[in-house]
């Protein structure tokens, strides 16, 4: 054969047409193939069998959601050792994680895949749709089985040797196999997220340095972009695990926000507005530079933190209807929506309540989780629960007993950032230590809603506490790569991620 090349999807189009156009046929995989191995080589010789031409699209370097470290080689060197391979025609680096899209523009008469564990080879079903509504057919090799993840953890010390460690004991305990069946098993869940919407600006921009006259700092405007955040975020993590979402928050009646946060929203998520007219939907605008460290920030809220007669109305509805849910979600940003009424009947009427009360810039000092006299799970990053407690010093398990017993917590984890995630089930008197579970991180901006959704419902979902820490956990690290809320950390991202981390 006439030697590979390697381009975009859309030469890899154009390579398919001239191929239908000479009567041949054409066979499509796709994947991350990170450290190309004897099974990655066995896959596509196979799929060459079943047509003329075999096309391979890899997936490109931002895109990779396979775990930590990963891609350990570049698209630009995995491209080319698989266009070196007799058996590959052309190879294209695609722009995206899901394969759909090149399937619809290469229009394969196969589409070839593995049959390797869940997240190693596993292809979502769209990619089955998408061959089919094309008339295409799938194929699934069952050659000899290696796994990328397993030789990379193997032989590139991604983490740290106590990381290793935990990894190595916890995979003992459970096989990734079993935790993504425990996730599936949840999706039947009816679910409830109680909290304030937030819109996120991000304005990005290139620091000038110092005025000529007086202080500050000068910077150029780069651009700008928003994202549905606070417990719009929350409520977008848990629809991609749970089929019955539902938000319930609190928006300016005359903003214009419910149209982009309606826009935002996940596919699952039906959304519950109360609207108020003297407390409009808080915009958060924060300058960045362009490694995403906040240059400062500005809250865009004119009128009343709260409006009394709209949490009067929230109050009844939630009376009325959280008996109905499996898992009531509580992330509480102390920006006003939730009143204390209301809180008053979460406590009340929850079948199963978990609870984050953020500090953050505008309400410092005074919001703690004190004000809830009862929940299933809280969830506080260290600061927020040392200011519970009025402790700074005494040791993190201390001051976590000494909150949950206040208010009546079954399960109190803390997140810790670089040091991971303490978690505890008081009933039992089990704890669990997690160390962080990321090697790269972007943006810290939301991964404590993203272990505040998973956990909640892992605990929810009947999951013991060390399984619940540890899959909030990972969730939490895919989070901290993601820009602000840019999007939520999906089922089949977080099967690759533990996947990755347990081979």
């Amino acid at each position: 054969m006439e030697g590979a090349t390697v381009s975009g999807v859309e030469q890899l189009a154009r390579a398919a047409e001239r191929a239908r156009d000479a009567g041949r046929t054409v066979a499509l995989c796709h994947g991350t193939f990170d450290l190309l191995h004897m099974g990655h080589i066995r896959h596509l010789q196979r799929a060459r069998r079943e047509a003329d031409v075999l096309l391979v699209s890899v997936i490109a370097d931002e895109f990779v959601d396979k775990g930590p470290g990963r891609p350990v080689f570049g698209e630009a060197l995995r491209a080319e050792a698989l266009s070196a391979l007799e058996c590959v025609n052309g190879v294209g680096i695609h722009e995206g994680t899901s394969g759909v899209d090149v399937i619809r523009a290469v229009e394969p008469d196969v589409y070839v895949e593995g049959l390797g564990g869940a997240g190693e080879g596993e292809i979502p079903r769209p990619e089955h749709e998408a061959v089919a509504a094309l008339g295409g057919r799938l194929h699934f090799t069952e050659e000899i089985t290696f796994s990328s993840s397993s030789l990379l953890n193997e032989h590139f010390d991604v983490f740290p040797e106590d990381v290793r460690d935990y990894l190595r004991g916890f995979a003992v305990q459970y096989s990734d196999r079993y935790i993504i069946e425990r996730l599936r098993s949840l999706r039947g869940l009816k679910v409830l997220v109680v909290g304030d919407a937030i819109i996120d600006e991000y304005h990005y921009t290139t620091p000038l340095g110092r005025p000529g006259k007086g202080g500050g700092l000068a910077v150029s405007f780069q651009s700008a972009e928003q994202f549905a955040g606070g417990a719009i975020a929350v409520a977008n993590h848990l629809g991609e695990f749970c089929d019955n979402v539902t938000l319930a928050t609190g928006i300016g009646e005359a903003d214009g926000s419910e149209a982009f946060i309606r826009g935002r929203l996940g596919k699952t998520v039906e959304p519950v507005f109360f609207r108020s007219t003297s407390s409009p939907t808080l915009v958060k605008r924060r300058f960045v530079d362009s490694d995403f460290n906040r240059l400062f920030e500005i809250y865009l809220r004119d009128g009343d933190d709260h409006d009394p007669e709209m949490g009067d109305r929230a109050r009844q509805w939630l009376a009325t209807h959280l008996p109905a849910y499996d898992v009531v979600v509580v992330p509480d940003f102390g920006n006003g929506f939730i009143s204390e009424p209301m809180v008053e009947t979460l406590c009340e009427h929850s079948r199963f309540l978990a609870v984050n009360t953020q500090i953050n810039s505008g309400n410092r000092g005074f919001h703690v989780i004190n004000r809830y006299e009862r929940a299933d799970l809280v969830s506080l990053n260290e600061p927020e629960l040392r200011l519970a407690a009025h402790d700074r010093s005494s040791p993190v398990e201390e001051v976590a007993e000494a909150v949950g017993e206040r208010v009546s917590a079954k399960n109190v984890a803390v997140t810790m950032g670089t040091a991971g995630v303490w978690m505890s089930d008081r009933p039992s008197g089990q704890t669990v230590q997690v160390p962080a579970l990321s090697t790269r991180v972007v943006d810290r901006i939301g991964a404590g809603d993203a272990f505040l959704s998973l956990a909640a419902l892992c605990v929810g979902g009947g999951m013991p506490v060390d399984l619940a820490a540890f899959v909030g956990s990972t969730a939490a690290a895919i989070d901290v790569q993601i820009v602000c809320n840019r999007e939520p950390v999906t089922s089949v991202g977080l099967s690759r991620y533990i996947t990755t981390l347990l081979k």
